[in-house]
C-alpha cells in the first residue's frame, strides 16, 4: 500500500496538495508559497502543457483544487463580440447569453463537467456576470454571478442549493455590475453587496452555511459615502486581532470590521476619501497579515495600512502608514514581508508591508493596461497585461524583469499557480503553463 501511494504522489501534476482554493488563494494574499519550479518564460507553445478552449471571456480567476480547476464563462455570442471594452455601453447591455460554471481536468485541459449558473449575461464595458470567481474546499464549489445566482455544487457537478439574492435582497445598485467573490472562512461564507451609485436601498453583508445556503445572519453596513463613492466591488478578508478572526469589508469611503458570529459591527475607520470625491469607487480588495490591514481607496490615494481590532470608530488611532502607491484596480500581493503593488498603467511597486518602506517604485513593464491583480510564486512576480502579456519580476528589494512572454488576446482573471504550474485565463483559452 505505501509503494502504491508514493507511486501515486509520483503521477500527479507538480503538487495536488497546494491548492488556489479562492480568488486571492491559500492565504488571500496572491501568494503560492508551496508553488515550486515554474517557468519563468514561456509562448502559446513553449512551456504550455495544453491549452483549451472556452465558451467566451470573463475575469475570474480559474480556482484550482486537486486535479481539478473550475473556472466561469457567459457562452459565447454577444459577450464573445464584445470584448473590446469600448464597444459596450456604458451602462451596461443584456444580452441572452448564459452563464457557466466549468470544471476542467488539470491533467490534460479537458472540460469535466459544465452547469448553466445563470440565464443572461450583462455586461459593462470589461465587465460581465462571470466576473466573481468560484470558491472550493475540494467536496463542493460555490460561485454567484453578477446577477446574483448564488449557487453550490459539488465537485463532481452535482447541483447542492441554489438562490437568486437579487430576487430576495433587491436590485444590485453597482455602476458597473457586481463582481464582488464571496468570501470561504469555516463553515460559512460571506457575502458584500456595497453599493448605491443606481439604488436607495442601503449596502449590506452576510453569512450563508456553506452546507445548505441558508442566511446565518445579514447586516446593513451604514456609510456617508455619496453617488458612486457608495460602490465597492472588493472581496471581504479575514483579519485576525487578539488572535481572533474578524470580517473585514471595505469601501464607501471606509472599512468595517465585524463579529463573524453575528455580523455586528466591531470598529470602523474612515478617510479614504478625503477630498469628498463623489465618484471615489474602489475596485481592489484589502490585503490582510494577521491584524494589519492594507486598504486602497482610487488609484491608490491614499493606501492606508492599520491595525485591526478594538471597538468603535479607529479613525486616527490604528494607522501604521499612509501613502499613495496603490492601484485602482489590481489588489496587492505580499509574502507578509514585502507587498507588490501593480497600477494598472502597468508600473511596479514594492514596500516593506510593516514600514510601508519604499524599496523601489514605479518601475516599468511591459506597456499596457492591467487588470489582473499580481501572482507571487517560485521567488517570481507575475503581472498579465489586458493585451495577454505577462512579465515576470524576480521577488525581493531589488527590482529585476525575468522574462516578458505573450498568449493570445484579451486578458483580465489574475493568473494563479500550483504545484509548478501556472493557469492564465485568457479571452479564447484557459492554459496550463509548465515547464517541458
Amino acid at each position: 500500500m505505501r509503494l502504491f501511494l508514493f507511486a501515486v504522489v509520483l503521477a500527479l501534476p507538480g503538487s495536488l496538495l497546494a491548492d488556489w482554493p479562492q480568488w486571492r488563494g491559500p492565504d488571500s494574499n496572491g501568494s503560492a508559497p508551496k508553488a515550486k519550479d515554474l517557468p519563468a518564460s514561456w509562448s502559446q507553445t513553449e512551456n504550455v502543457l495544453w491549452r483549451t478552449a472556452t465558451p467566451s471571456w470573463s475575469a475570474a480567476t480559474p480556482i484550482v483544487w486537486g486535479d481539478r480547476i473550475f473556472i466561469t464563462s457567459a457562452e459565447q455570442g454577444s459577450a464573445r463580440l464584445k470584448i473590446d471594452p469600448a464597444s459596450a455601453r456604458e451602462a451596461g447591455q443584456q444580452g441572452r447569453d448564459k452563464v457557466f460554471l466549468l470544471a476542467v481536468n488539470r491533467r490534460n485541459g479537458a472540460i469535466l463537467w459544465q452547469r448553466q449558473i445563470d440565464a443572461e449575461n450583462i455586461l459593462w464595458r470589461k465587465q460581465n456576470s462571470a466576473s466573481p470567481s468560484p470558491v472550493t474546499d475540494g467536496e463542493r464549489v460555490w460561485i454567484m454571478t453578477g446577477n446574483g445566482k448564488f449557487a453550490c455544487f459539488t465537485v463532481d457537478g452535482k447541483e447542492v442549493w441554489k438562490r437568486d439574492i437579487q430576487a430576495e435582497y433587491g436590485r444590485f445598485g453597482l455602476n458597473h455590475g457586481y463582481a464582488s467573490t464571496p468570501l470561504l472562512h469555516g463553515e460559512r461564507l460571506y457575502v458584500q453587496v456595497i453599493h448605491g451609485f443606481k439604488t436607495k436601498d442601503p449596502s449590506y453583508v452576510f453569512a450563508v452555511d456553506k452546507s445548505t445556503g441558508k442566511t446565518v445572519w445579514k447586516v446593513v453596513r451604514p456609510t456617508g459615502a455619496v453617488q458612486e463613492s457608495l460602490d465597492n466591488y472588493a472581496t471581504p478578508q479575514i483579519a485576525v486581532a487578539g488572535g481572533k478572526p474578524q470580517l473585514v469589508i471595505s469601501g464607501a469611503d471606509c472599512v468595517t470590521g465585524h463579529d463573524l458570529t453575528t455580523g455586528r459591527e466591531l470598529w470602523r475607520i474612515r478617510g479614504f476619501n478625503p477630498s469628498g470625491n463623489p465618484f471615489n469607487r474602489t475596485i481592489a480588495s484589502s490585503l490582510v497579515i494577521g491584524d494589519l490591514v492594507f486598504t486602497p481607496s482610487t488609484r491608490g490615494r491614499p493606501f492606508v495600512a492599520f491595525r485591526a481590532g478594538g471597538e468603535g470608530d479607529l479613525t486616527g488611532r490604528s494607522e501604521i502608514w499612509t501613502n499613495n502607491a496603490a492601484a485602482d484596480v489590481p489588489t496587492p500581493a505580499t509574502d507578509g514581508k514585502y507587498l507588490y503593488i501593480l497600477k494598472d498603467n502597468g508600473t511596479l511597486t514594492c514596500l516593506e508591508a510593516l514600514t510601508g518602506k519604499v524599496m523601489y517604485e514605479g518601475q516599468r513593464l511591459e506597456h499596457g493596461t492591467y487588470s489582473a491583480s499580481p501572482l507571487l510564486a517560485d521567488g517570481k512576480i507575475y503581472s498579465v497585461s489586458e493585451g495577454g502579456v505577462t512579465t515576470a519580476v524576480k521577488a525581493g528589494p531589488a527590482f529585476e524583469i525575468l522574462s516578458t512572454n505573450t498568449l493570445d488576446s484579451l486578458t483580465l482573471g489574475s493568473p494563479v499557480a500550483v504545484g509548478n504550474q501556472i493557469f492564465i485565463r485568457t479571452a479564447d483559452y484557459l492554459y496550463c503553463i509548465q515547464k517541458r
